[in-house]
């Protein structure tokens, strides 16, 4: 795993600093001074779960689009407020492990579980995704190091709430025996509070809509079953007498800025 790290973040970092290295030198005569922006930023990340807790357990890789509005000081302090939704997460778990009995093995073992429909005379296979929603803040800091003040390394810390469970597709309603709040029971919502950090590169454009940042983010996520009953798997029966658990995510992060705000700023042209 620090090894999957250590690359993403030389990956991530050699990109924007050679983009940004190109764009210095064609606009190296500009500069652009550090003022206070609001703006808003469709995100998109890519991340995988570690750990052995309730979400490291149940779900692999996962894809995470977000929204995040952001206000920056003229001292390039920011503050967030992020929302996250994660989806497309295979399942770890065994079908068997997530319905108990009524996951069904067709004869020799060699075919995937199934379950049969309300029916009771076809046996279709059940989709199933991880899913998952965050909402929480961050503060954070834009480090920068030559005359495009807003931009530069950028730092962030964030808390929030958040909660996973696994996502059952059933359009037709073949499966009534998790059809409304029977579903409760096999889903394994839990929920509870997320750490997160995020380094990477700030690249604020002179035309602002044009800007973008890249970079690593890593969470810590502390939650528990909340719906009250799990029906199957080792953790069936009662959650208030479950613990809470850690599960980690680290992943790839890229976002698209959109600028709301700025104060006017100061801009200054050396000529030669």
């Amino acid at each position: 795993m620090k090894k999957i790290i250590l690359l993403l973040l030389i990956s991530c970092t050699t990109v924007t600093t050679v983009f940004s290295q190109e764009f210095y030198r064609r606009e190296r005569n500009y500069v652009d001074t550090a003022t206070f922006m609001i703006w808003a930023s469709p995100n998109f990340s890519m991340q995988a779960p570690f750990g052995k807790g309730y979400l490291a357990e149940t779900f692999n890789f996962n894809y995470n689009i977000g929204l995040e509005l952001t206000m920056k000081t003229k001292s390039n302090w920011t503050i967030d407020l992020a929302f996250n939704y994660m989806f497309g997460s295979k399942i770890r778990l065994r079908l068997e492990e997530i319905v108990g009995d009524m996951a069904f093995y067709p004869v020799g073992d060699t075919l995937p579980p199934v379950i049969f429909n309300g029916a009771g005379n076809n046996a279709v296979e059940l989709r199933r995704e991880g899913r998952y929603l965050y909402l929480g803040a961050t503060v954070g800091k834009i480090f920068a190091f030559n005359r495009w003040q807003n931009s530069g390394f950028w730092l962030k810390l964030g808390a929030g709430y958040f909660s996973h469970k696994i996502h059952f597709t059933d359009p037709e309603s073949y499966f009534p025996q998790i059809d409304k709040e029977y579903r409760f029971g096999y889903d394994r919502r839990s929920s509870g509070i997320a750490l997160n950090q995020f380094f990477g590169y700030m690249f604020m454009q002179k035309r602002r809509v044009l800007s973008f940042y890249a970079g690593i983010e890593v969470w810590q996520i502390f939650t528990k079953p909340d719906r009250g009953y799990i029906f199957a798997g080792v953790d069936a029966g009662p959650t208030d007498i479950l613990p809470r658990k850690f599960s980690g995510m680290v992943g790839i992060k890229v976002g698209w800025v959109l600028p709301f705000y700025e104060k006017k700023r100061v801009t200054t042209f050396y000529t030669f």
